[in-house]
């Protein structure tokens, strides 16, 4: 797609060096990203002026992936019958569910008013109530045939629910504001307890979480990172959020007693989840996800071993502010369920992506993006 005139008449600074600057290639992203990718660029990183931005506010609605995304959801606003479900690949909607494709089209930079999402909005809204409709478990009804398996569910959901309607904007409605006040005092109120410290119990020959253990999720620190004025109303129970999360994580894997089954909690944040460079090396999009979720929080430029790792992708651009990868060729690739509402946001398919440097335009992004939720200064190249 051509980039409107007014766009490709902004001048661009020379990447020298500035400070704790960080030189951002808008022009770059402009000539070899999608169209999500562009727009978010200049938007939330560049921060062009809103007329400028007109020209290019449709980019993201007109990107082949998200339209087929947005096609694929039924009529009552939900995504195959289902919830939490997640796709194996980044460009396969095969399956998804719900509340990661909603957040997906957020990520693609559709706003929360656009059909689907306004669709998506009731469901998600409806999943924060304390309902106990056996309808309201989608995929996870049948599996939950206990008390305890049942009230897991459904704070799962409820959690999930509300990290999509934070990301989406909606803070200030009181719905989630009293959904995120039960979530935080049930985090709080463990994070308190002698149970956060010791919270494995024997069972046969292994140690797996105590049915009580509650720990933040990956949905509840989403959810935070998208609620500023919230989490400024609740600085103390914040703070130990940080402590908790940014202390080492054990080593044993998260499976809990859920009524008479030992069940995965791969959602559970028992600790530093990137706590070295061979975590970072081992899962780009993760480590990405992790430091962007961080510097929302406000947490990211607290924590020396976390910035270290953001300094080194800075390093890892070239001279124009391309990000490569520091080892190899290879595109960078997750499995994590986690990260799949956010990466990728550019096209991957084929054999192109390498050639017109689309493969490098994610990661190039999000640097820009954690350098401005940092304060950093970004200077346009």
């Amino acid at each position: 797609m051509t980039v409107p005139s007014s766009v490709a008449e902004i001048s661009f600074a020379p990447p020298s060096a500035t400070g704790d600057s960080i030189a951002f290639p808008l022009g770059w992203i402009l000539d070899n990203a999608s169209g999500p990718v562009k727009y978010r660029s200049a938007n939330e990183v560049a921060r062009l002026s809103h007329g400028t931005l007109r020209d290019i506010e449709s980019l993201p609605y007109s990107f082949r992936p998200a339209l087929r995304l947005a096609l694929s959801q039924n009529v009552d606003g939900i995504w195959n019958g289902s919830m939490l479900a997640v796709p194996r690949h980044g460009g396969d909607f095969t399956g998804v569910g719900t509340i990661p494709a909603a957040r997906r089209l957020l990520e693609y930079g559709w706003n929360r008013e656009s059909p689907p999402l306004a669709l998506a909005r009731r469901p998600l809204f409806r999943l924060l109530a304390e309902d106990n409709d056996p309808a309201y478990l989608y995929e996870l009804g049948a599996k939950a045939k206990d008390p305890d398996s049942v009230k897991r569910g459904r704070l799962q959901l409820r959690e999930a629910a509300a990290a999509a309607l934070a990301q989406a904007g909606y803070e200030s409605d009181p719905r989630l504001r009293g959904a995120a006040r039960r979530i935080m005092e049930r985090i709080d109120a463990y994070l308190n307890s002698p149970l956060a410290e010791k919270p494995w119990k024997r069972v046969g020959n292994v140690h797996v979480l105590a049915p009580e253990v509650c720990p933040p999720t990956f949905h509840a620190l989403t959810m935070l990172a998208h609620m500023p004025i919230f989490r400024n109303e609740n600085y103390t129970e914040m703070e130990r959020i940080y402590a908790y999360v940014s202390q080492p994580h054990p080593r044993q894997d998260s499976v809990q007693v859920v009524g008479k089954k030992m069940v995965e909690q791969p959602q559970y944040v028992l600790g530093d989840r990137l706590p070295h460079r061979n975590a970072v090396e081992a899962d780009v999009p993760f480590a990405l996800m992790w430091l962007e979720t961080m510097a929302r929080l406000g947490f990211l430029r607290r924590n020396e071993n976390w910035m270290k790792m953001f300094e080194r992708f800075v390093d890892d651009r070239d001279r124009t502010g391309v990000w490569h990868p520091h080892k190899g060729t290879n595109i960078p690739a997750t499995s994590n369920p986690r990260v799949w509402p956010s990466f990728p946001l550019d096209d991957l398919s084929g054999g192109a992506a390498k050639a017109t440097g689309a493969a490098w335009s994610d990661v190039t992004f999000r640097i820009g993006l954690v350098g401005r939720l940092l304060g950093r200064e970004i200077r346009i190249i």
